[in-house]
């Protein structure tokens, strides 16, 4: 499943670049009546136009199969990828000041862009459709196992209109272990005769019932008549979890969640660009804005500059995380958060928390390690404390190093959590954060983050 949707991404990728190619030509024609060969000044414009477009679906998940086959997914991701689009494009031409680029022509390319890329999309949704609803139709399954197993599958396949029969739907608990399993045996005899009768193409058991010797039974009867053979967990004990399956060699492992920055290279990636970022904000940003900040916030108020704060990190580890000092100093600094129209705030530490400058000295924090650019935000220990016996899994955000900014932050929970409420819906982000991390995805992190603080936020006091 997992190479499927890697493929349908890909597929989906290199139709669209093909598609944008012909509808850059197309506008091409439109406007100059000629298919050959780009003049020299739009050559550029051409390869940035194909570039752009493909970037801004990569970072709008555009590829990811769920967004391409939902047409609300759609309707909304390409409302996106096309903003981003047009601010790359702008940004080109103002750069290169390409005023000699026709107007008539970008309004072509676009239209035409749009109308091809929206029709192909409407044909891949129908024909994927379609696709499954024949592929589910045309399949007999047989299920062995306990009502209450079997149940979640059992109305998904009854969804898809599936043919579905159901063999041993519930074990009688009066009897005893060798009457079940005498039950058992005879509905593996019955399960046998229907799906050769039947020509059944996919069986699903419950691993709960069966011993090893009848499973062993039942996958050399599979294979030796081309059936599917699917084994099947408890879904009531595992109930909306996501799985996942490593092997240790012929060891398979089950994991809850999926934990991409267990992987070496996946953490060597995060690091690296870390580092990366961090220095180009301590070399280029930081020695401009530090006399300023600092002096602004030694003639209002009395204290250091720089004010440090002891946070939980990963697994839960102290460190001594650094920010630009914006209140006056007080002895309830360690256990009180920030609040609106808090009168510990300074005017200049008003402004630094408005803009998120207050945070530039935890990149230091980043270059020692103990915190990442992108993350879980790191709370005070009192929070962590308290929070942790109010809130169920709170400190599975501890898995991974916290950071100056995450994806909680970028969609609105920043600031004060008075709330209980709003914590847990935190802590739920960060756990969707940690399983699902990528590059990509930090990347899209940082540039939401600057884009909220241009565009202005409640909560940031």
């Amino acid at each position: 499943m997992k190479g499927n949707r890697y493929f349908f991404k890909v597929f989906a990728l290199i139709t669209e670049f093909v598609i944008i190619q012909f509808s850059c030509r197309l506008a091409y024609f439109l406007r100059y009546g000629d298919f050959g060969p780009y003049q020299d000044y739009y050559l550029s414009f051409f390869i940035i136009f194909n570039l752009a477009w493909i970037g801004a679906s990569l970072f709008t998940n555009s590829y990811d199969r769920a967004n391409l086959l939902s047409l609300r997914a759609f309707v909304r991701n390409l409302f996106s990828t096309l903003f981003l689009h047009i601010f790359i494009v702008f940004l080109f031409i103002v750069s290169v000041k390409a005023q000699y680029l026709s107007r008539l022509y970008i309004f072509y390319t676009y239209s035409a862009s749009l109308m091809t890329i929206m029709s192909y999309r409407a044909i891949l949704i129908l024909t994927y459709k379609y696709y499954n609803s024949v592929n589910y139709n045309l399949r007999k399954i047989a299920l062995v196992g306990s009502r209450a197993c079997m149940e979640d599958l059992t109305t998904f396949f009854d969804q898809n209109h599936t043919s579905v029969h159901t063999f041993l739907e519930d074990l009688d608990t009066q009897k005893s272990y060798t009457q079940q399993q005498d039950e058992i045996r005879m509905a593996i005899d019955e399960l046998k005769s229907f799906c050769l009768e039947e020509k059944v193409d996919e069986v699903y058991v419950s691993l709960r019932i069966m011993s090893e010797d009848m499973l062993e039974e039942l996958t050399d009867f599979a294979d030796d008549h081309f059936i599917y053979f699917r084994m099947v967990t408890d879904f009531q004990v595992l109930q909306k979890k996501k799985l996942n399956v490593d092997f240790y060699e012929h060891i398979p492992i089950i994991s809850l969640r999926k934990e991409p920055l267990r992987s070496l290279i996946n953490q060597v990636m995060k690091r690296g660009f870390d580092i990366a970022f961090s220095l180009l904000i301590l070399m280029f940003v930081l020695p401009i804005l530090f006399p300023l900040i600092a002096i602004a916030i030694a003639l209002e108020s009395k204290g250091p500059v720089i004010f440090r704060q002891l946070r939980s990190g990963k697994n839960n580890r102290e460190f001594w995380c650094y920010k630009f000092r914006t209140m006056v100093q007080n002895p309830e600094a360690d256990y009180r958060q920030a609040s609106k129209n808090d009168d510990r705030i300074t005017r200049i530490g008003a402004f630094l928390r408005k803009t998120s400058l207050d945070e530039l000295p935890q990149f230091v924090n980043v270059l020692k390690g103990n915190m990442s650019v992108v993350g879980p935000r790191p709370h005070m220990i009192q929070h962590t404390q308290e929070y942790s016996n109010m809130i169920d899994k709170y400190l599975n955000r501890h898995f991974i190093t916290p950071g100056i900014t995450g994806h909680a932050q970028v969609n609105g929970l920043r600031g004060e959590t008075a709330d209980p409420n709003l914590m847990k819906k935190r802590v739920e982000y960060d756990a969707w954060y940690i399983e699902n991390w990528s590059l990509m995805l930090d990347i899209k992190i940082v540039f939401l983050t600057i884009w909220n603080l241009l565009r202005g936020q409640e909560q940031a006091y």
